[in-house]
């Protein structure tokens, strides 16, 4: 993302947008500032702001005479009175800043919006966790703060010494030069996004060694990691995943249980129709 000089009157109103704190005002020139290097290329402020086409010049001066007798002119919160932020032409490997940042880009490894997982909340359609194993997802980064793909690449090099089965419909598998390793494509290393989810799967009396090592590495990592797991439910509820994060010392919260909300196979009977009376 850039913003024109030409067009800028320095207004601020874009500084507050941004979920990432990349846009500033550089008083030296009196113009707003994208800093590329934390920008990624979200779209937020250009999504985000209503785009108004103001005369640049009027408005700077309409504000340099206002200053005079301290008052401002500025235009509402959401909106740049100018359309001075512009979308770069971005190219590999920047893209993949935008694949992971903005929520309406989809991800080519998976077809998916956001950051392209739907993770194993959606198993009880796609039925990937089978029974006495346990799926795992870590999320890195969040608006503010985000992450490198570097840092990303610590946590996949743990994780593949820890044998975990990455998932396959994930897009930072689908990033990975050698998976048995964990590493990520070297071309991505320094891109940032706001955040990205890491999903595997292991045998259920792997859980308590693998979150010791996670613990591990996210105190090397500058960055949040937050940590999602789920399991299949027994006929009464209940699974082993209760007991293990209990043992371990590790407070849960059962956020979500599916009971055939999203049922692969249709019931039968719901679905018959009766016949039509006088059909054949």
């Amino acid at each position: 993302m850039q913003i024109d000089p030409k067009k800028c009157v320095a207004c601020g109103n874009c500084v507050a947008v941004c979920p990432m704190g990349a846009i500033y005002i550089d008083r030296k020139i009196n113009r707003a500032i994208v800093n590329t290097e934390e920008c990624v290329e979200c779209y937020t402020c250009f999504r985000g702001m209503s785009m108004e086409r103001l005369p640049p010049t009027i408005v700077r001066s309409i504000r340099s005479v206002l200053k005079v007798f301290r008052l401002r002119f500025d235009p509402e919160p959401d909106v740049c009175p100018t359309s001075a932020i512009i979308p770069d032409e971005l190219t590999w490997p920047r893209t993949v800043r935008r694949a992971f940042s903005d929520v309406t880009a989809t991800h080519e490894s998976t077809g998916i919006l956001g950051r392209g997982t739907e993770e194993v909340k959606t198993n009880d359609v796609t039925n990937r966790l089978g029974e006495g194993r346990a799926g795992l997802t870590v999320e890195l980064g969040r608006p503010g703060i985000g992450v490198w793909f570097r840092d990303v690449q610590q946590v996949t090099q743990t994780l593949a010494a820890a044998r975990v089965a990455f998932e396959e419909k994930n897009p930072i598998t689908a990033m990975m030069v050698e998976r048995d390793t964990g590493h990520l494509n070297p071309e991505i290393l320094n891109e940032k996004v706001m955040s990205c989810i890491i999903e595997f799967s292991v045998a259920m009396h792997e859980v308590e060694s693998v979150l010791v090592v996670l613990r591990e590495v996210a105190g090397r990592i500058p960055t949040i990691m937050a940590l999602g797991i789920a399991a299949r439910c027994d006929a009464t509820g209940h699974t082993e995943l209760e007991e293990i994060l209990s043992d371990a010392g590790y407070p849960y919260l059962r956020a979500k249980t599916n009971v055939g909300i999203g049922r692969a196979d249709p019931i039968p009977e719901l679905l018959a129709e009766p016949a039509l009376e006088g059909s054949a």
